[in-house]
């Protein structure tokens, strides 16, 4: 799309948000925009199906508001936002309750366009793997694994390599040079898709004890504690503040459950669940490993083409799941969901 069009939708996006019920007459004489009615009429219509703009009424009646999801789905320029230090950012520096007691609960979180795409993957997944033996499957599998593992570990900081983590995960052979804590890291991502693998059931419906399960896992023989934290943790990089009460936060594992459990469509169950631990961060460490591990259990036990995040950059990764933290906004980390997806299903299948 040109970078025009991209800015001009945001323009109207925005007034739209400052204006609402407003009309195209309105929008036209607002932002004195040089279209016809009718091309701004096109417009709006594909800015209604990004689902960020609803209408009411006919023809020259119609008027226009933003959306339910607007503040959820709305695009955001990642390296424009992140210009701004931590303590310039304006953002939302509490636990958006509302988030999953009304919003989360009501809105689409891909596009028809997007849901096109991930289901032609799928598609293309199932036609492929159909042609594996199980034991091709299986091996398959096991490499999605090692480089999940890898990813996963490196995102958190884990200085192995992948070459090393292969050695690592398959013959047990250290890497001169690392820490015992990054190998046990590893390892207990790999015996943690194991088990997943093993037993694809086991999230199904997603439970508190499931997820806590899949932490304890992580955490083996690393100093994290393995329980619901009952007290405060910081994040590097943000000022968000996540809830603080145990009870709080088991109340919002049980809301984030219910949505996932009662969500139709694969995609936005596994989605929900990468963003909504990582949000929550239910535990005093080990948060987004879990988030990824049970993400991809939930794409597994449906018999759905699993994520290594393999070509992911760690610090877009990070930026993407730092925005969601301070604006609720799950558009750019979408976009990594969609785009390891389609790496996945072109690599390992």
């Amino acid at each position: 799309m040109p970078k025009i069009t991209a800015i001009k939708d945001a323009e109207i996006t925005e007034f739209i948000k400052d204006n609402p019920k407003c009309t195209s007459n309105e929008i036209l004489n607002g932002l004195g925009l040089k279209v016809s009615k009718a091309t701004l009429r096109r417009k709006l219509v594909a800015i209604s199906a990004l689902g960020l703009i609803d209408a009411i009424g006919e023809l020259k009646s119609r008027k226009y508001f933003v959306s339910q999801s607007y503040d959820v789905m709305r695009p955001i320029n990642v390296d424009k936002y992140f210009e701004k230090e931590i303590d310039d950012r304006i953002i939302q520096t509490g636990f958006n309750q509302q988030l999953l007691s009304t919003t989360l609960k009501n809105i689409s979180l891909f596009t028809p366009l997007e849901f096109d795409l991930l289901n032609d993957l799928q598609s293309k997944f199932v036609k492929n793997s159909a042609k594996l033996s199980t034991a091709e499957f299986k091996n398959e599998l096991e490499r999605l694994a090692i480089d999940l593992s890898w990813k996963s570990s490196q995102i958190e900081g884990n200085t192995y390599s992948l070459l090393e983590t292969e050695r690592l995960l398959k013959d047990k052979q250290t890497a001169a040079g690392k820490t015992k804590d990054e190998a046990t890291m590893l390892l207990n991502h790999k015996d943690a898709l194991d088990f997943i693998i093993s037993h694809p059931d086991y999230i199904n419906p997603l439970t508190i004890s499931s997820i806590e399960d899949i932490h304890s896992l992580l955490a083996k023989d690393l100093e994290i504690s393995r329980n619901i934290r009952h007290n405060r943790v910081g994040i590097s990089g943000t000022n968000y503040k996540p809830l603080e009460n145990e009870f709080q936060i088991k109340e919002a594992l049980l809301e984030m459950c219910t949505i996932i459990n009662l969500r139709d469509n694969i995609f936005e169950k596994a989605l929900l669940a990468l963003v909504l631990i990582s949000y929550i961060q239910p535990f005093a460490d080990g948060n987004k490993r879990t988030a990824r591990i049970i993400s991809n259990a939930i794409l597994l036990h449906n018999h759905y083409c699993p994520i290594s995040f393999r070509t992911i950059d760690s610090i877009e990764y990070k930026k993407s799941m730092l925005l969601f933290y301070e604006q609720t906004n799950i558009n750019s980390f979408k976009k990594i969901f969609i785009g390891q997806f389609e790496f996945a299903v072109n690599t390992y299948f």
